[in-house]
């Protein structure tokens, strides 16, 4: 008998069945080396293979085993999730698992009633769904009351991994399952679930925590690439493109075929169930709004459903069920939102308009695709300004272009992923887990405190002295409040924070206006999703892929009420994009001096690329990072990513003078222009001064810098926020090692 046919007779009557049921044949190999680890140990667990590869069954078919055979008394499973839709995809899918069992399931999160919490806080068992946010929730309102739910917990499951590491939310997580072991008196047993992982000794590293148990990482079997991949580019004819600002909203058609760029992504999506990403909320709400333009121009049925962030859970979940529904040919737009595990069903293509920041957000997303014996297929349409005769150097060169293939090249040749962002001073979630940790306690002595906080894993690398910096501030700003008997307790602008929904998230976000369509008079508002800022009565916004004129404002209850109107508008939201890894900006630079003909490049792309490559030897870019565009411009083309790039920038702005430069200019992480009146070789030799003396981060903070970036940064005293931005925001080691390549060149 095979190791596989062993576990499978291992598992209960249920699990059994479900595999009957759903036809496998045998376990796959991931599930197999699950099971020798959450059934014959009790050592944490990471699972990274790819999209659709049965992770989540490999993980609960022993964990479910072993509780089949041994109930808990308490809550015994807790899965935690970054997305509610994750959870209740997931939800639906424990249950049917789940019916024969015995074993109930509950998922928790701010869309479900309160009644389905209820029978879960009177009688917990089972399995847990739910999000860090309601998790930090139960641990700040109901601390007496955890271990009565958990106190018999087996196991830990995170999805996503990936979305987690290195991020406030990720840290957050390890807080709670901290503070849930000290509560219980035990370590649950962790497992780890994740699609794509750059560096799995980090993750692993990660998941373990502070639980000083060791990690088992089973390794994939090497994996033989199918993809059906195809890269289009196209020109936008100056004047001719879409054009609009935020009063007068394009109607018709006529504007959009001329622009053979998204008439050609309407094709690849025609009659197709499929998805379509964007970078951004902007662009999905525009492209949903052009593809519905050309549906309507062409007479075809509107398909075309939107999933992004800002949209009401309504209308989220009616595209998650309608692209779930075998019988239906739709098309959604979408953010990140949708680049997750949710299961979608059989999806036939996946569209990616311009290029994924990321190699892991590519395979995530072209993992959407291809399920069910399918290899995964996805188009990507770059659509880039059609150059005047005046355009400078570096806005010739289809930078986006050149990404897309990089990300691509850089899996295929050498199956890298980005490795998760070690964030050594996180002082937002430090005050977020201070106050948390402080409320539930009620009242701790300074020191207590601090012994508490500090020793959460997140915070391994803050100083003491930092800690009090921060309790002193808190105080000060009355977030803390110092007792007769030197105790600590929650001040009262510790209290309004509490008080609402929003503390339990440490991510940033933004007081919304709600958006409702329909008469508030008669009852009948549909919401429809939310904005940053509302426009005047009368005036219109996009939203929801479609176009709205606002009727009426709600000041103080943060509502706006609309009316849908014809037409196409832009849309903007505030944030940033994320991080480019400078590995993708070398291989850009690969792309440019490389011959390679890329097989799934189409004849516009191979095009657009071999006029690049001409123009990139021609102008010196392939040898020369610094370039002379004529006066007194010159330009950096340092191929750095996001983090090294703005370290670089900030040491040249820092040493202006020094260096004899002046009116810097940048574009993304792509170059840096700046004007000179001396020579290469002379400018060069100033360099080299200033690189001798070394890159260090904390010269190029200044001293009147107050970096807000995230969620609580705006209650931590100044000099803290400008070391965290000198030790998680700027990478000194890489641009020192960029600059003595430039001085050698």
């Amino acid at each position: 008998m095979s190791e596989a046919d062993r576990i499978f007779e291992r598992f209960p009557p249920f699990v059994r069945e479900y595999i009957y049921t759903h036809s496998w044949d045998s376990l796959r190999g991931i599930q197999v080396a699950a099971a020798r680890t959450l059934l014959d140990s009790d050592r944490h667990l990471l699972l990274t293979s790819g999209t659709a590869s049965g992770k989540t069954e490999a993980a609960f078919f022993p964990i479910l085993s072993r509780l089949f055979e041994n109930p808990s008394h308490t809550v015994a499973v807790l899965y935690v999730a970054p997305l509610k839709s994750l959870i209740n995809d997931q939800f639906a899918r424990m249950e049917e698992l789940l019916e024969e069992s015995g074993i109930p399931v509950t998922h928790w999160h701010g869309d479900v009633s309160a009644s389905h919490k209820k029978k879960l806080l009177e009688t917990p068992s089972g399995v847990l769904q739910i999000t860090p946010e309601s998790l930090e929730s139960m641990l700040l309102h109901r601390s007496n009351d955890i271990v009565r739910i958990f106190g018999d917990l087996r196991y830990v499951v995170i999805d996503e991994v990936h979305t987690l590491t290195g991020s406030d939310r990720g840290n957050q997580i390890q807080c709670q399952l901290s503070r849930i072991a000290r509560l219980i008196g035990k370590q649950p047993t962790r497992v780890g679930l994740s699609a794509t992982v750059g560096n799995p000794a980090l993750a692993a590293a990660w998941l373990a925590g502070d639980s000083g148990i060791e990690v088992d990482v089973p390794v994939p079997p090497a994996e033989q690439l199918r993809w059906r991949l195809g890269l289009e580019h196209f020109f936008i004819a100056n004047g001719e493109g879409e054009q609009s600002d935020d009063k007068k909203p394009l109607e018709g058609a006529q504007k959009v075929q001329i622009d053979a760029g998204y008439e050609y992504m309407y094709d690849c999506v025609k009659d197709k169930k499929a998805l379509v990403f964007s970078n951004s909320r902007e662009e999905t709400e525009f492209l949903t709004a052009t593809f519905r333009q050309i549906a309507a121009a062409r007479h075809d049925p509107d398909v075309f459903l939107i999933h992004h962030g800002n949209l009401s859970a309504a209308l989220r979940e009616d595209a998650e069920l309608k692209m779930k529904d075998e019988e239906k040919t739709v098309v959604t737009c979408a953010t990140v939102t949708m680049e997750l595990g949710i299961d979608i069903g059989r999806l036939e293509r996946v569209l990616q308009n311009e290029s994924p920041n990321s190699v892991a957000s590519f395979l995530q997303r072209l993992g959407r695709s291809g399920r069910r014996g399918q290899p995964p297929e996805m188009m990507m349409v770059f659509r880039e300004e059609d150059p005047l005769p005046n355009t400078p150097l570096p806005q010739l060169i289809p930078w986006g272009l050149l990404q897309g293939i990089a990300v691509i090249q850089l899996y295929v040749e050498e199956r890298f992923v980005e490795p998760p962002r070690q964030k050594t001073h996180p002082f937002s979630l430090l005050f977020h887990q201070t106050l948390s940790v402080l409320a539930a306690a009620g009242e701790l002595t300074p020191a207590a405190l601090a012994a508490r906080v500090l020793a959460l894993p997140p915070f391994a690398c803050v100083r003491k002295e930092d800690y009090r910096t921060l309790i002193i501030s808190m105080v000060q700003h009355d977030f803390l409040q110092m007792t007769e008997e030197k105790g600590l307790i929650v001040g009262l602008a510790g209290e309004r924070l509490l008080r609402s929904f929003q503390f339990y998230a440490v991510f940033k976000d933004s007081e919304d206006f709600t958006v409702r369509a329909g008469d508030p008079e008669k009852g009948a508002a549909e919401e429809i999703g939310t904005i940053t800022t509302p426009p005047p009565v009368g005036d219109r916004f996009a939203l929801a892929g479609r176009v709205w004129e606002v009727e009426e404002l709600d000041i103080p209850r943060k509502l706006v009420y609309v009316h849908p109107v014809l037409g196409k508008m832009q849309v903007s939201w505030p944030g940033d994009y994320g991080e480019i890894h400078t590995k993708i900006l070398q291989r850009m630079k690969q792309v440019l001096c490389e011959d390679t003909v890329y097989p799934y490049l189409k004849p516009n792309a191979a095009h657009r690329l071999e006029v690049a490559r001409r123009l990139a030897r021609n102008t010196g870019v392939t040898e020369h990072s610094l370039l002379h565009l004529g006066g007194s411009t010159w330009c950096l083309f340092p191929f750095l990513g996001t983090r090294s790039f703005r370290t670089l920038r900030r040491l040249l702005a820092a040493n202006a003078s020094a260096l004899g430069i002046s009116g810097i200019e940048f574009e993304g992480c792509r170059y840096i222009s700046f004007h000179m009146e001396q020579t290469r070789e002379e400018f060069l030799s100033r360099l080299a001064e200033v690189a001798a003396h070394g890159v260090h981060a904390e010269e190029l903070v200044f001293p009147s810098e107050q970096p807000l970036f995230d969620k609580y940064d705006a209650f931590i005293p100044a000099e803290l926020l400008r070391r965290a931005y000198a030790c998680d925001r700027l990478d000194p080691a890489e641009v020192a090692k960029r600059l003595d390549e430039l001085l050698a060149e």
